[in-house]
């Protein structure tokens, strides 16, 4: 039910995007495998650069993998999310298609606007932005107060120079269990003769 909504969307996507058509012609034919956790599709490439729902039996060229948390990383704009997705098999097919996704963008306001008309679309769209920010610096806030919190008040959470201290310690620690294994490994050598 979802995989056709989905292939819907992503030709939508590339109808508006029309530069992307142009990166993926050159792969025609190829099939790339999606897997987000919950919503896993195959979408094969057609000649004229759009994609399609492809088949589930015939092995794609490329997978792309992202866990949950990795999509909610992107819809927050962390730029570090984009190194975790697992990429295998045809990797300059998959690093060209992560490309285009990663720059494609939805004009919301366009298709609003077919539906309400252009003033309301514009500015229900504005609304969707600042609505969209203000949620994502109440959460920012929220999760630096919690982090805090359970740092300074409730200590659940270690320091960041308190794991690194520890860190150091346990290194210090082995590379001297390491060295008293070497003499003790002398001294017994020694004593045997």
């Amino acid at each position: 039910m979802l995989k056709p909504l989905i292939t819907h969307f992503l030709q939508h996507l590339i109808r508006q995007n029309i530069w992307a058509k142009a990166h993926l012609v050159p792969f025609a034919g190829n099939t790339i495998a999606f897997d987000f956790a919950v919503i896993k599709t195959n979408l094969i490439i057609l000649e004229d650069g759009s994609l399609a729902l492809g088949g589930e039996t015939a092995p794609p060229e490329a997978s792309i993998y992202a866990p949950p948390s990795l999509m909610l990383r992107m819809l927050a704009k962390d730029e570090a999310a984009k190194m975790d997705f697992k990429v295998t098999g045809d990797t300059h097919l998959a690093t060209e298609v992560s490309k285009i996704l990663q720059n494609i963008r939805w004009d919301v306001e366009d298709d609003l606007s077919k539906i309400v008309g252009d003033i309301p679309a514009t500015k229900l769209a504005d609304f969707s932005k600042k609505a969209t920010q203000t949620v994502k610096e109440t959460g920012t806030n929220l999760a630096q107060m919690l982090t805090e919190y359970l740092q300074e008040e409730q200590p659940m959470l270690a320091k960041k120079r308190h794991v690194e201290q520890f860190n150091a310690d346990v290194d210090a620690l082995r590379d001297d269990v390491a060295r008293f294994e070497k003499r003790l490994a002398k001294l017994t050598k020694a004593m045997q003769l």
